[in-house]
């Protein structure tokens, strides 16, 4: 369940002239248009748009790029693409950008559900007459690739015990690993298909699945082997381990926390919070108003929805 529901109310005409009025003349008042903007569904700023276009003559998005800045700036244009279009965007930014963002390709490739990575596919290639897996395979190399490139090709069921074995053969009880197996089947199978399957080879091996995964494997194929088990598992308690990862420690990592709670306002926000609540010793609440300030701050917080004691 997500923190932003469509407004009940709403009238794009009214919202686009409250924007206009908020960015019109000297100064802008930034207290309007981000609460205006965090409490309308995607769809609902979409009309927002076209509504001042109409009225104006003028692009919303444009508008708001010049009269904000900084993070916040990000944040508010990020609220403002409609959601399989962001991920086509972080993709390509991730794969055109200077070196890749392989945290990006992780993050959307492992969370995403097949029928999404095949509406980002074709999205992709809609707007950028480029075929995301030749882009990743441009980009990135060896067993990572591969798992990246496995992702995007649909499910195919095998049966939980022997893909349990498989797993348990390719790694512990192997000199070496077979990499291509783990690939395989961590690729191509359903959520609850692998959660059987993690269940099983617990019994099977005596290990966790995640324990033989960093023992077996290691660098960026780890990761995205590693990513795919926590969405696995729960994909609300993978979100709510990268914002934890992106705020603790000195410094943080704005892009990522930006980009987890403007795609997943709507999706699974409250989801997020309560597995971010049962995980660590703090909300996500408390943790973005520690770790942020200003206008950004206050626009996250709302994405948030609310402080879980």
């Amino acid at each position: 369940i997500g923190t932003v529901k469509p407004h009940s109310g709403f009238n794009a005409n009214d919202d686009a002239e409250v924007l206009y009025k908020a960015m019109k003349g000297l100064g802008t008042d930034e207290a309007a248009i981000l609460q205006l903007l965090t409490a309308r569904s995607n769809a609902q700023r979409q009309e927002i748009k076209a509504a001042y276009k109409t009225l104006h003559g003028k692009d919303l998005v444009d508008n708001l790029k010049s009269e904000l800045g900084g993070k916040f700036e990000s944040l508010i244009v990020a609220l403002m693409i409609p959601p399989i279009m962001y991920d086509v965007k972080c993709l390509r930014d991730a794969i055109k950008g200077a070196g890749t963002d392989e945290k990006v390709l992780v993050e959307i490739l492992a969370s995403r559900s097949p029928n999404e990575v095949s509406q980002i596919k074709s999205l992709y290639k809609r707007e950028h007459n480029d075929d995301l897996e030749e882009d990743v395979c441009g980009d990135t190399g060896g067993h990572f690739q591969r798992m990246l490139v496995v992702l995007q090709q649909g499910i195919q069921e095998d049966l939980i015990q022997s893909d349990a074995q498989a797993l348990f053969a390719a790694g512990e009880q192997k000199f070496g690993t077979d990499e291509g197996q783990f690939i395989t089947i961590l690729g191509n199978r359903s959520n609850a298909h692998l959660r059987k399957v993690f269940e099983e080879y617990r019994k099977l091996s005596g290990y966790e699945i995640e324990e033989s995964i960093q023992r077996e494997t290691s660098g960026t194929l780890q990761e995205v082997l590693l990513a795919v088990v926590k969405c696995a598992r729960s994909v609300p308690g993978y979100f709510a381990d990268s914002l934890y990862s992106a705020m603790k420690g000195a410094g943080t990592d704005d892009k990522t926390l930006i980009r987890i709670m403007a795609s997943r306002s709507e999706v699974d926000m409250l989801d997020i919070r309560a597995e971010f609540r049962k995980r660590f010793a703090t909300s996500l609440h408390k943790m973005i108003q520690g770790d942020t300030s200003g206008d950004y701050r206050k626009a996250l917080l709302l994405l948030c929805g609310g402080d879980d004691a």
